[in-house]
């Protein structure tokens, strides 16, 4: 039996304006984890992802990198228990 697991990250860094949030969403549907990503208003990127274990932490490691233009000073990474009932992962409005 899988176990999905679902954490929340906060992603700071020069993650605006570069193409971060296409980046993850190309990235969670190769890697199939759901969830969704937004910017915030102070310049850093959340998210919510839902995955097993091996394809969340991937997940992760592919946000540390991000895409060419960025530059991720961090990754903040906490378990969460919001219900997960949507599929895909989309990008959100900014919050």
């Amino acid at each position: 039996m899988t176990v999905m697991t679902t954490q929340r990250l906060i992603v700071s860094g020069r993650v605006q304006g570069v193409g971060y949030r296409d980046y993850t969403v190309r990235q969670a549907k190769a890697l199939g984890v759901t969830g969704w990503v937004r910017n915030t208003r102070d310049g850093r990127v959340e998210m919510l992802a839902s995955g097993d274990d091996e394809a969340l932490e991937r997940f992760v490691e592919a946000c540390r990198s991000g895409p060419a233009l960025a530059r991720v000073d961090g990754i903040d990474a906490h378990p969460d228990n919001e219900e997960r009932s949507a599929k895909g992962f989309t990008k959100r409005f900014t919050a």
